[in-house]
């Protein structure tokens, strides 16, 4: 069987998925990841994302919308390697990650927008497994998320392609 990457999804299957804009970078050491989507929505306070990096990832994508910001770190070297001995496939992040040199060690995908060096503050604030509009597309929980160096793409379902 054939190994797609994204481009390849993009061809055959355009009419079942939603691409994102072209503003993420990779930071894991993991180039291509897929996965169902969970999503987490939080600005500035990375609670919620540290709660579910310990848990139970089972191959899933973690998708984060921190409103774009570039003032706070929403990931670092400690919960990027959480997430990956607990089974996540990677996180893509509307905001910023730090420690990038160590995340690029790290069997985990992960793109964000950039890197800045501050942490988040921890006021356990902060919204789980609702729709996320970001990047030009909508993302609900559940979908599928598709990710390699040429982009993200979001689909209704498993397309079902060794990826």
């Amino acid at each position: 069987r054939m190994s797609y990457s994204v481009p390849d999804i993009c061809d055959e299957f355009y009419d079942e998925i939603r691409v994102l804009d072209p503003v993420f970078n990779d930071y894991g050491a993991r180039r291509r990841f897929s996965g169902p989507v969970v999503t987490v929505k939080c600005f500035e306070d990375n609670s919620l994302v540290r709660d579910l990096v310990r848990s139970e990832g089972r191959g899933r994508v973690l998708v984060v919308d921190g409103g774009g910001s570039t003032r706070r770190a929403l990931l670092g070297d400690q919960l990027a390697a959480s997430a990956a001995e607990n089974g996540w496939n990677g996180l893509l992040i509307y905001g910023c990650v730090r420690d990038v040199e160590i995340l690029e060690t790290i069997d985990l995908g992960i793109k964000a927008l950039n890197s800045i060096p501050v942490k988040t503050n921890k006021r356990g604030e902060g919204q789980l497994d609702l729709p996320v509009h970001f990047a030009g597309a909508q993302i609900v929980p559940g979908e599928y998320l598709y990710a390699d160096p040429n982009g993200v793409i979001v689909a209704v379902r498993d397309l079902g392609v060794d990826f």
